[in-house]
């Protein structure tokens, strides 16, 4: 029997403890995965998957699966809040649930499709074979039925990313002569590359998506919930005053990361 069945709608949305894990529910121990043998990687980076899912004990056995294989799984449990966080932060791969709550799971694929190139793997229970296939006229990369075997999951997702580092062509974003590659996990000032820790490009990559915008250390931990948030607690300034020492011209004068007083810190817009 699969191991990820498919939730009737009925225990999603139902009162009392319908749809909920039960006490102490995991994953059988002969479908766990040596992480150490199987963990996938981008650049110096875990790869990061977007998952959209509004059953919360579904979302919760692919998060677990998949970071045992290595991945950071984010999960968004609305199709609004999904393409917010997408476009917030950057995601190496999506995997949606076509039946959400709020808007049908194509028009979110479309609306991504239409902002990114972010890899996107279809979750569908719909017996309608034109659902997948508009699905994926409209951009998703590939479609998995419900209920579906962990270990068929996994293999697509490695192979739509494998297939989106050999073809897409990889976003970056520019600030003058400061280039930044989420894709490839790299960055560049005025084309030499700068080195940064997993945690530091991550916390880059949200300044730069956020540009212009002052973000309070609060909202920065908000936004980073995807990462090991120990990683960032109290120490935010001290990331931040390491991503200066890599970018700027003069960590001492910044320019590009600044800090706002008694408010956090806004990346510049408009840089040499």
């Amino acid at each position: 029997m699969p191991l990820f069945p498919r939730i009737p709608p009925r225990a999603r949305t139902g009162a009392g403890t319908q749809g909920a894990a039960p006490p102490g529910s995991r994953l059988p121990r002969n479908e766990r995965i040596d992480s150490s043998k199987t963990c996938i990687s981008i650049g110096f980076v875990t790869a990061r998957i977007l998952l959209i899912e509004d059953d919360p004990r579904l979302a919760e056995m692919v998060q677990s699966y998949l970071a045992g294989a290595g991945f950071q799984v984010a999960i968004a449990a609305r199709g609004e809040l999904g393409i917010a966080r997408h476009a917030r932060e950057g995601f190496d791969c999506i995997i949606l649930d076509l039946t959400l709550p709020d808007i049908d799971g194509l028009d979110v694929c479309r609306r991504i499709r239409a902002q990114a190139r972010t890899p996107i793997l279809m979750l569908t229970a719909r017996g309608d074979a034109m659902d997948r296939v508009v699905g994926l006229e409209l951009g998703a990369d590939d479609y998995l039925p419900k209920p579906f075997e962990p270990r068929e999951l996994l293999a697509r997702v490695k192979a739509i990313l494998r297939r989106g580092q050999g073809g897409a062509a990889s976003e970056v974003l520019r600030f003058g002569r400061l280039e930044i590659e989420p894709g490839a996990y790299e960055v560049r000032l005025a084309g030499e590359p700068r080195p940064l820790t997993s945690h530091q490009f991550a916390l880059l990559v949200l300044l730069a998506r956020n540009a212009g915008r002052v973000m309070s250390r609060d909202t920065i931990m908000d936004m980073l919930k995807s990462e090991r948030l120990e990683a960032f607690d109290r120490s935010i300034d001290v990331h931040i005053s390491r991503i200066r020492a890599a970018i700027e011209d003069d960590p001492k004068k910044p320019r590009r990361v600044i800090t706002v007083r008694g408010a956090g810190y806004v990346f510049a817009k408009a840089q040499d």
